[in-house]
């Protein structure tokens, strides 16, 4: 397992700084109009007054997200485990979930809230549109991806099916599947906002769409803000889970190479 470095850490809070420092420096002389482009302190100021405010909003796009990536995960590992199954299904419906990728989400989302309203389904479906295809693809590419000759020794063994998936394919998929998790992680709170961007009583979106529509730029650039925090501890805490889940991996790697 690759350790901890200083400089992991190190080069991008450099990245990040710089480029703070010429947003500040972008936004105090070159425009110099806070309601057209917010100085990072200004947008701090702002995160800071309005945090209540941010939190009660993040509530229900952190529902939302979890609900709709919790459904898309689900989905996608069934979706997934009956391509495997079958070569002719996998060629008839692989397009119908690459199709589904086309057609622009900002066309979407508006025929589910005339259809479903505006409560939860229409944004828990959005963020379901956006996670299962990344999800679907890294778990499909996993359980293709299985040892052959191990299939073939356990199947020697008298294991049927069912009992190759759960014991060796699933196991071998697991790193796949984080990777789609990852990505699925990131596009969640996304696709949560999206949903509330075109109708919704509560949540970041909503609050974001205010903020803009009273020219507000420093609450909109902290709703922004608390969107790529939340996004980011999400993707951390799955990159946590994977760590602890393929821990065996990682020892089994480490103990290839000890005499």
């Amino acid at each position: 397992m690759r350790r901890f470095k200083q400089t992991d850490m190190l080069y991008p809070l450099l990245g990040v700084m710089l480029f703070l420092l010429l947003w500040q420096a972008a936004a105090t002389w070159l425009v110099a109009r806070e309601w057209i482009l917010p100085s990072p302190l200004a947008v701090a100021r702002a995160f800071a007054a309005n945090m209540p405010l941010l939190l009660r909003h993040s509530l229900y796009t952190l529902g939302e997200a979890a609900a709709g990536m919790a459904l898309a995960v689900l989905l996608a590992m069934i979706i997934a485990w009956l391509l495997s199954l079958s070569q002719a299904m996998r060629k008839a419906i692989y397009p119908l979930l690459l199709a589904s990728q086309m057609v622009p989400i900002i066309v979407l989302a508006p025929l589910f809230i005339i259809w479903f309203g505006y409560g939860l389904l229409p944004k828990i479906l959005v963020v379901v549109l956006i996670c299962f295809f990344p999800a679907a693809i890294n778990i499909l590419a996993g359980l293709n991806a299985s040892d052959a000759e191990m299939l073939a020794f356990y199947s020697t063994l008298g294991l049927n099916k069912r009992q190759l998936l759960f014991k060796v394919r699933l196991p071998q998929a697991l790193p796949y599947f984080f990777s789609g998790l990852r990505i699925a992680a990131v596009y969640s709170v996304m696709g949560a906002v999206i949903g509330e961007w075109l109708g919704a009583q509560a949540g970041l979106g909503l609050l974001l769409v205010r903020a803009q529509q009273s020219f507000d730029l420093p609450l909109a650039f902290a709703a922004i803000l608390a969107i790529i925090i939340w996004s980011s501890l999400i993707f951390l805490l799955v990159a946590l889970v994977e760590r602890r889940a393929l821990s065996w991996q990682h020892y089994l790697n480490s103990e290839k190479w000890r005499v």
